[in-house]
């Protein structure tokens, strides 16, 4: 029997290509998603789209509201959310658009989906070189996520679950990580990244737009999301 992983998918290039590497590493991938306030939701379309594709025996929304605190462009509606002609632009400080304790929040919630289907594993698509300047997307920061995690579930203390936190992504490019997806035939264009999208459309001019549009063109590609839907 295929071990089971918890893959936290979010609909976007990263996650998805996570999924895939998941499966071809062996694992049966459980995906959970959220619904939590963030003005991109038709992230969540693409996201049960890419776990259709993927025919994941389960695939959990969870619905939080993290627009109580506010504090992020993604959540409240009055922080605006960056826009820029080229990558080349993006600073490196943290930028607005991150969302407070995001990714301990999401892994608190694997954490709890894994234990329940009796897994010790959960894959997570975090990258330090080409990312936005997020502190909980160190590799430092899952280390000492993991460390904890395994303290804290009764799984842990008696023994059933040693949590592994899987990063297959932190030390790739964005164009590496869209030819491993490739390499495993992910059709990015199923995929949504857009922080701000117009309809269902990509923006194109947004940190992750355009972090994804330098990555396919690195690899002389044009993003899928970025073209136009057939009239």
């Amino acid at each position: 029997m295929k071990k089971k992983a918890v893959v936290l998918l979010s609909g976007g290039l990263d996650s998805t290509t996570v999924l895939a590497v998941a499966r071809a590493e062996g694992f049966e991938p459980y995906a959970l998603s959220f619904q939590y306030g963030q003005r991109h939701t038709v992230e969540l379309d693409a996201a049960a789209r890419v776990a259709a594709a993927f025919d994941v025996p389960r695939h959990v929304v969870a619905s939080i509201d993290l627009r109580v605190f506010g504090g992020s462009a993604l959540t409240d509606d009055t922080i605006a959310v960056p826009h820029h002609d080229s990558a080349d632009e993006l600073g490196s400080e943290i930028p607005v658009t991150y969302v407070p304790a995001r990714n301990t929040i999401f892994l608190s919630f694997a954490l709890a989906f894994a234990e329940t289907i009796g897994s010790s594993d959960v894959f997570i698509g975090v990258n330090a070189l080409d990312y936005s300047g997020y502190p909980d997307c160190r590799p430092e920061y899952i280390a000492a996520y993991e460390q904890m995690a395994n303290l804290a579930t009764k799984a842990g203390v008696e023994g059933t679950q040693k949590l592994k936190i899987h990063t297959p992504l932190v030390a790739l490019t964005k164009a590496q990580t869209i030819e491993r997806g490739l390499a495993l035939g992910v059709d990015y264009a199923m995929t949504h990244s857009c922080y701000e999208p117009i309809g269902d459309r990509a923006c194109g001019t947004c940190d992750s737009c355009l972090l994804r549009i330098r990555g396919f063109a690195e690899l002389g590609l044009t993003d899928p999301s970025m073209v136009p839907a057939a009239q």
